[in-house]
């Protein structure tokens, strides 16, 4: 399934770099020594979280499918 989504993300300064997390996926961070680091970082740390969730939720019986809210 290939569609365009926008997760809204938390980022954060450090004395390191930058920590960036998506309150909407619990457990899904990332961080990068610069912004735009950290934001390209979070984009693939979310493809992989939704990819992992839609494969944990295939089985017998059961579908993705998309739904689109306002």
């Amino acid at each position: 399934m290939t569609c365009m989504a926008s997760y809204r993300v938390v980022l954060r300064q450090s004395d390191e770099g930058f920590s960036v997390s998506c309150p909407g996926l619990p457990g899904c961070w990332s961080q990068g020594a610069t912004e735009e680091e950290a934001l390209e970082n979070i984009r693939i740390a979310i493809r992989e979280y939704v990819d992992a969730a839609e494969e944990l939720a295939r089985g017998e019986g059961s579908r993705v499918v998309e739904v689109r809210i306002a």
